[in-house]
């Protein structure tokens, strides 16, 4: 660097325009997990590690592990972490990377950047609340205060999220119903390319009450069995998190993960070993609360940055 002028050439420390700006990202993020970590301790949370390699993932029919030899890596610290709950463990988070076959775009990654947490005595609707409680934090920590700017749409923060069935987001953005969607296997297609854009454009929306055939793990709302106790952040259409009432009925979630099993098969996907260790431990599981929320996602969010390759140190193509 020249010591008059400050000028650093090139390819000697100073970086390209393109690695400063990244890097820059990178310090907001450094920035926004030790926030993450404060606010978590704060309300009483313990931070766990559990194994990236598992022997067994939980079965989801369009969530594929990756194999690491015999096992797989895990696409989700979930089933690690309700085995926590059940050994006494009653709040606890972590921060993990997660991985998952085929995710590649604009906002997808392979490898992926984890936030869970899991909660005893709680539901999806204390969850709500603690994410909207999570995010302001990390706002107010960046003096960003109520209002935040991403991709030309101002949001406010200000309390008070709205929270919106399924039902009633297909009956005011898409062309069908969702039971319709459902039956014509254009769910997913309608909720990614029809709702999620309109979704949290003005003020954070949580998507809530997912229909029972999109509830993996969740449990079904003891009213209405038709639908979940599942929700989704949006925030100017970047879906943010998914969090729901925890599944402890042994012999239903059996039965979903066989199901799960027999739709992978029929789809020619590789169908994983029964998680037997986890369902021998959920018989033990308190009643809970949990929630993924992907941080590569939030750094997103708060560098107003339109792709997820910005706030990475690496993406896979540059390894």
């Amino acid at each position: 660097m020249d010591a008059e002028t400050g000028y650093r050439p090139p390819g000697r420390g100073g970086g390209t325009p393109a690695e400063r700006r990244r890097n820059a990202a990178l310090r907001l993020r450094a920035r926004i997990f030790r926030t993450l970590r404060r606010f978590f301790e704060a309300n009483g949370y313990l931070e766990v590690e559990t194994p990236c390699r598992i022997p067994a993932p939980a079965p989801e029919v369009h969530v594929d592990a990756p194999p690491a030899g015999d096992w797989f890596l895990q696409a989700s610290p979930e089933l690690c972490m309700k085995r926590l709950l059940a050994s006494g463990l009653r709040r606890i988070f972590q921060v993990c990377h997660c991985f998952r076959t085929g995710e590649r775009g604009a906002r997808h990654l392979p490898e992926m950047t984890m936030l869970e947490w899991y909660a005893v005595g709680n539901d999806y609707r204390h969850l709500m609340d603690e994410c909207e409680q999570l995010l302001r934090a990390v706002a107010r920590e960046l003096g960003r205060g109520d209002q935040i700017v991403y991709q030309g749409n101002e949001v406010s923060l200000a309390n008070g999220w709205p929270r919106l069935t399924v039902e009633e987001a297909f009956d005011r953005y898409a062309p069908v119903s969702a039971a319709q969607a459902l039956r014509e296997g254009r769910f997913d297609e309608i909720m990614g390319l029809v709702i999620e854009p309109q979704l949290g454009r003005t003020q954070p929306v949580f998507l809530c009450d997912y229909p029972a055939a999109c509830a993996a793990l969740a449990r079904l709302k003891p009213d209405n069995p038709a639908v979940a106790e599942r929700f989704e952040l949006y925030v100017a259409g970047l879906e943010l998190c998914n969090g729901f009432t925890e599944l402890v009925d042994v012999a239903e979630q059996r039965q979903r993960f066989e199901e799960a099993l027999w739709q992978r098969r029929k789809l020619g996907k590789r169908a994983y070993p029964m998680p037997e260790s986890f369902l021998a431990d959920l018989a033990r599981m308190p009643a809970a609360a949990g929630n993924a929320l992907g941080l590569d996602r939030l750094v997103m969010l708060f560098a107003d940055a339109a792709t997820i390759d910005q706030v990475v140190a690496f993406t896979p193509e540059t390894l």
